[in-house]
C-alpha cells in the first residue's frame, strides 16, 4: 500500500494512467498558460526574498509578480499587519464596503475519482445519494427563502450520475430562483461549458488542489481527475465557453501552501490578460477533516499564514473577487471580510439535501462555521460593512 499522505490509508492501484496524458475525450487546447504557471511555480524560492523585497513590494503602485512573490514569503511574515492594512485599502477602494453572500447546494456525492484527501472520492464508504429534479426544486426554493440570490452548484465527480444534462437541468432550476449561478463540478470542453452558459451559468470554479504535477500524482490516484493539464485548462475553456467569470484555487495543506498560492495567482494573472473582459476570483480552502478519516489537517498552514496568502492575492490583484468558506472558523471570517475577502457563505450544508428536509448523503468535509444566513448577515452589520446578495443587472 501507498501512504502519500500522513495518516492515510490508500488502496493500492494498478494499471495507473499516465497523469500528463490526456484521455481521448478531453479538449486540448493552446498549453501556452498552463506551461507558463508550472515554469513560474517551479521556479519559485521562497527563501530567496528579503524585508528589502517586501518593502518594495509594500510601496510599489503597481504589483509584478515579482511583487507578489515577495509577499508570499516568509520575509513576509513580519509585515503582516501592514499587509491586511493596505489589502483593506484596496478592497475598500475596489469594493466599497460590500461584502457578497452565496451558499452552495451539493446535488450528488458520487464520484468516479480516488482523490485520498477527500470525503467523495470513490473508495470511501460514504451514503452516496442524487436529487432528483424535484428534490433540487425544493432545496433551491428553501435556500431562496432566506433571500439569498447567489448559488452555488456542486456535485461530486461522476458523469455517470451528474452528467452534463443533468446538471444543465438543475441550473434552469437554479435560474429560477436566483440571479447569480456558479458551478463547482468536474471540468468539461469548452462545447459543454458553452451549453452550461445557455443554461443559466454565470461563472466556473475549479481547484487545481496542487500545481506540483508530481504530488498531484501521487494525491489523485484514478479517474479523469488524475490527468493533470486537463483540469488545470478548466478555467480558460470556460472563458472559451463564454462564462462570464472563473475563480482559482490550491487546496492549501496539500503541498507547499505558498509555492501553490503563488501558481494559483500567476495562473489567474495569466487568464486575466489574455482573457481581458474576464471576471477573476479567488477561493482560499485549507485542507479540512473528511468523512472516515478525521487526521487529516493543513500541513503547516495556520489562520497567519491563510492570512498571509489572501492578503497578497488582494494587493497582486485588488480588483479580483475572493470567497472565505465554511472551512474556516466563524471569527476568522468575520475578520477576513473587512481585510481582503469579498465574499462569504452563510447556511451552509456539504451533503446531498440538507437544506428543505435531512440531508440524504453525506458531507465532502466538515464544515467550522454553521451559522445561518441571518447570522451571517448581522455579522457583516456589526462590522459596519454592507451585506449585498445580488448586484448584477440583466438587460
Amino acid at each position: 500500500m501507498d501512504q502519500p499522505m500522513d495518516g492515510v490509508t490508500v488502496v493500492e492501484v494498478k494499471n495507473k494512467t499516465d497523469h500528463m496524458a490526456y484521455l481521448p475525450e478531453m479538449e486540448q487546447i493552446d498549453p501556452t498558460v498552463r506551461l507558463q504557471v508550472v515554469a513560474a511555480r517551479d521556479g519559485y524560492d521562497e527563501t530567496a526574498y528579503t524585508a528589502r523585497d517586501v518593502r518594495a513590494a509594500l510601496e510599489a503602485t503597481e504589483r509584478t509578480p515579482e511583487h507578489f512573490a515577495a509577499l508570499l514569503s516568509p520575509a513576509a511574515q513580519p509585515f503582516l499587519e501592514e499587509m491586511a492594512q493596505k489589502a483593506r485599502m484596496d478592497k475598500r477602494r475596489y469594493f466599497g464596503d460590500n461584502v457578497y453572500l452565496f451558499t452552495p447546494i451539493y446535488i450528488s456525492n458520487y464520484c468516479e475519482n480516488y482523490c485520498i484527501y477527500c470525503g467523495f472520492n470513490c473508495h470511501n464508504k460514504i451514503r452516496r445519494a442524487r436529487l432528483d429534479l424535484a428534490g433540487i426544486e425544493r432545496e433551491m426554493a428553501a435556500i431562496a427563502r432566506t433571500g439569498l440570490e447567489e448559488i452555488l452548484i456542486l456535485t461530486g465527480e461522476s458523469r455517470k450520475m451528474s452528467d452534463v444534462e443533468y446538471i444543465g437541468e438543475a441550473c434552469k432550476i437554479a435560474r429560477k430562483y436566483f440571479k447569480m449561478v456558479g458551478i463547482e463540478v468536474y471540468p468539461m470542453n469548452s462545447d459543454e461549458y458553452a451549453y452550461l452558459h445557455r443554461c443559466g451559468v454565470d461563472y466556473v470554479t475549479v481547484f487545481q488542489e496542487t500545481y506540483n504535477d508530481a504530488r498531484y500524482e501521487q494525491l489523485h490516484l484514478a479517474g479523469h481527475k488524475r490527468v493533470f493539464p486537463y483540469r488545470m485548462e478548466a478555467q480558460e475553456r470556460a472563458l472559451m465557453g463564454g462564462m462570464r467569470g472563473v475563480a482559482f484555487a490550491a487546496l492549501l495543506g496539500l503541498d507547499d501552501f505558498r509555492k501553490d498560492a503563488f501558481a494559483t495567482g500567476i495562473h489567474a494573472w495569466l487568464l486575466q490578460r489574455k482573457y481581458p473582459h474576464a471576471e477573476i476570483s479567488f477561493s482560499c480552502p485549507r485542507l479540512r477533516p473528511i468523512v472516515n478519516n478525521d487526521r487529516i489537517n493543513p500541513k503547516d498552514v495556520h489562520e497567519r499564514q491563510l492570512l498571509q496568502v489572501m492578503c497578497a492575492y488582494r494587493l497582486f490583484m485588488p480588483f479580483a473577487g475572493m470567497t472565505i468558506s465554511t472551512r474556516e472558523r466563524a471569527g476568522f471570517r468575520d475578520r477576513v471580510i473587512d481585510i481582503a475577502a469579498t465574499k462569504i457563505s452563510a447556511g451552509v450544508s456539504t451533503g446531498i439535501g440538507g437544506h428543505d428536509g435531512d440531508e440524504e448523503g453525506d458531507d465532502q468535509f466538515e464544515i467550522a462555521d454553521g451559522r445561518t444566513v441571518d447570522q451571517v448577515v448581522s455579522a457583516i452589520r456589526d462590522q459596519g460593512l454592507q451585506p449585498v446578495m445580488n448586484d448584477y443587472v440583466y438587460v
